[in-house]
């Protein structure tokens, strides 16, 4: 097994089942664990769809755990209807998958995380594609997960290009700044991989069409669910050339940092909402000269790296 140890967190929509795809396929990490969060749609949902995918993977042995179901200032959670109409009522592109015979696990997300921290140290890589109510939970109940993990790469963020959701805000942001800044003050070891390069990082229906010759239920079932998403896309008016890969590349870049250029810069999150910029990820100008483990990628090879998960995918879907 890989030294490297890996625990997604995701809001299980397209993209966080090819991040799960991705994670499963690669060599290099050892996937732990799943820890289920809210954004794409609700976190039970979230974590179904997590434990159907890893059963058509041939992953069963991948625990799934519950985590926030809601923001660290709210008291509920109601998808948006943009995100219904990226990932699906269901979340993953309206496709239907065989139920999981493995259930949800009674520990709670937050001491797994925890536990995990304190087990793996520099060997773990914990990739969170959905909201950071999670990793702030965790940090804020044992200090110690902030310098414990070993990389913390997240999806999520806007430095250099607009956010999808308001001018400065990106989705995964917006859903809980306060707990995105508080991750941002306190998580050592953090890479911010925002739309700065995600939306570089195009799927076409031609990479999906690979897939379906693989004659595999799995390469059916990825290519339909990413279909949606590239229609979705296109419908949308988001990109009319293709998908982009955002949790994926959040994942190839915990495991292979050269995929991007990054800059080190300690982050803030605005969360003021009378301040018109409300969940803005931007540099703390009180910490420029202060030396920094954040850092914020800002270019990504998207060529190498869309050529690498295609071939991952390939040998994952067979």
């Amino acid at each position: 097994m890989a030294t490297k140890k890996m625990i997604l967190d995701l809001d299980t929509g397209v993209d966080d089942a090819l991040a799960l795809a991705y994670a499963v396929a690669d060599p290099n990490v050892d996937l732990i664990g799943i820890i289920s969060s809210y954004g794409n749609t609700l976190v039970e949902t979230a974590a179904q769809n997590s434990l159907n995918l890893l059963h058509l993977l041939g992953a069963d042995d991948v625990p799934v755990f519950i985590g926030a179901s809601h923001s660290s200032t709210t008291n509920n959670f109601e998808v948006m209807p943009i995100s219904q109409l990226i990932h699906g009522k269901n979340g993953v592109g309206e496709i239907t998958l065989e139920t999981s015979p493995r259930q949800v696990e009674t520990q709670s997300a937050i001491d797994f995380l925890i536990e995990s921290a304190h087990q793996y140290k520099e060997n773990l890589i914990f990739i969170p594609t959905g909201p950071l109510t999670n990793l702030a939970a965790a940090i804020e109940k044992d200090n110690d997960v902030a310098t414990l993990i070993g990389n913390t790469t997240l999806m999520g963020g806007a430095l250099t290009v607009p956010g999808n959701v308001t001018p400065f805000t990106e989705a995964n942001i917006h859903q809980d700044p306060e707990a995105a800044d508080f991750a941002f003050v306190h998580q050592q070891n953090l890479t911010m991989v925002g739309l700065d390069v995600t939306l570089r990082t195009l799927l076409t229906k031609k990479e999906t069409a690979a897939w379906r010759t693989l004659g595999t239920l799995a390469g059916e079932k990825f290519a339909d669910l990413m279909d949606f998403y590239i229609d979705a896309y296109a419908n949308l008016n988001i990109n009319k050339n293709g998908a982009a890969l955002h949790d994926p590349l959040a994942v190839a870049v915990g495991i292979d940092p050269s995929y991007v250029t990054s800059i080190g810069l300690a982050m803030r999150v605005t969360y003021d909402k009378e301040s018109g910029d409300y969940g803005r990820t931007i540099g703390d100008k009180e910490k420029l000269l202060v030396p920094t483990t954040t850092k914020a990628a800002v270019l990504v090879d998207s060529k190498r790296f869309v050529h690498d998960f295609q071939n991952l995918m390939l040998n994952v879907l067979q």
